[in-house]
């Protein structure tokens, strides 16, 4: 390893991993029993939980003693999809040009897992004082449904780490806090007729219209008048409708609809200023728009479901994590990010956490997805360096 090149072998697990296909609507087995066998050859004892469906499973390995305590270091293994993007090279490719890694989850966050699997054998000879453990989860990206489940395992089994690194993508600067991330999706039921029997019928597209509607003025509200969080690129609370479907002809009156829409609520807000109370106020506006609707059909109205939900995430400067992450970045400088990830259900589940990783979320998600070789050279400093951190040696 040099300061700008990390070493051969966290580099070919890197690659090793972007050339697995992991997007979130297929199956990550191949990379977590690659992972797994590769612990299992170190005599790592580790632990599997599952998807219903047994098609993924999150993956968390303990190194070292086996005591209560330790670092927990996060990272998901799904990826989101890149088709319709003009992309230049192959997204499993895992190809190296320019000094930088390509290839869909280089950045997030297949380049910073296999940095952490790199280091196991090194953990292992150490004298840690501390486990440290490896948390891999399935299904990041459509709602944190892989970490809700490795988190009540772990809960089950009593295991009670100390401390949390979730490796997401900021550039190696440790990140403080992250709104979090609610959504729901919304099936409008109406009455279908001729459009020119309007009066006979329920329009779904119309009802979700108005629905939408309150979506946006809570949206202008929260803009104009909710509370603010400085340092965050959008100091306030979101609301967004991202997708209202709906109609089969031009001369039908349509009888579904669908919209989906979402809330990213600041970190720290008091009870009745969170995404549960502006979801509570867009279902009291249905619920007033139901009974002109059910006096032409009684079937018709308005069927709500929360399909994803990521907490929001605030750490304080001198969160044990926090202080740690400092020192193994050898840098002072704290941020914070707008982006979820699943810091906030380690957070709640009782370790100190901080997000910290190679590469910048500005690569994430896009075509041509990179990290450069220089972000993993450093990421795989600060993992070196945690086994004698006074921080970790000292708490973990």
């Amino acid at each position: 390893m040099t300061p700008n090149q990390p070493s051969e072998d966290a580099l070919a697990w890197a690659q090793r991993l972007v050339r697995m296909d992991t997007r979130s609507d297929q199956s990550n087995l191949p990379l977590i029993e690659c992972i797994a066998d590769h612990l299992r050859a170190l005599h790592v004892p580790l632990r599997l939980t599952w998807d219903d469906e047994r098609r993924k499973a999150n993956l968390f390995a303990t190194l070292g003693p086996a005591k209560a305590g330790g670092l927990v270091l996060s990272g998901h293994t799904d990826t989101v999809p890149w088709d319709g993007q003009d992309w230049h090279v192959d997204p499993l490719g895992a190809e190296l040009r320019d000094g930088r890694l390509y290839g869909r989850g280089s950045a997030d966050m297949k380049g910073w897992i296999g940095l952490v699997v790199a280091q196991a054998r090194g953990w292992l000879e150490a004298d840690l004082p501390h486990p440290i453990h490896f948390a891999f989860s399935y299904d990041e990206e459509t709602g944190g449904f892989g970490a809700l489940n490795l988190v009540a395992d772990l809960r089950e089994a009593g295991i009670a780490p100390a401390m949390c690194v979730v490796g997401e993508p900021t550039l190696m600067v440790p990140a403080l806090a992250h709104k979090g991330v609610h959504r729901w999706r919304c099936r409008v039921h109406g009455k279908a007729a001729h459009s020119s029997l309007t009066p006979q019928s329920v329009n779904a597209v119309e009802a979700a219209a108005r629905l939408v509607a309150t979506i946006a003025d809570l949206a202008d509200e929260l803009r104009e008048h909710g509370a603010r969080h400085e340092g965050f690129d959008v100091p306030y609370t979101t609301a967004a409708v991202c997708r209202l479907e709906g109609g089969v002809a031009d001369n039908i009156v349509p009888e579904l609809a669908r919209v989906h829409y979402e809330f990213r609520d600041l970190p720290g807000l008091p009870p009745g200023a969170d995404a549960e109370a502006l979801q509570a106020r867009v279902e009291q506006r249905a619920r007033a728009l139901e009974p002109a609707m059910q006096a032409v059909d009684p079937a018709s109205g308005f069927r709500f479901e929360r399909f994803a939900s990521m907490p929001a995430f605030s750490s304080a400067p001198d969160e044990p994590a926090v202080r740690l992450a400092q020192r193994l970045a050898a840098s002072r400088q704290t941020t914070l990010v707008a982006f979820g990830t699943e810091a906030g259900l380690f957070q709640r589940a009782g370790m100190s956490t901080v997000v910290c990783g190679p590469g910048s979320i500005g690569q994430a998600h896009q075509a041509d997805e990179y990290v450069s070789l220089e972000q993993l050279a450093r990421a795989e400093a600060f993992l070196g360096g945690i086994a004698a951190a006074p921080e970790f040696r000292e708490r973990g």
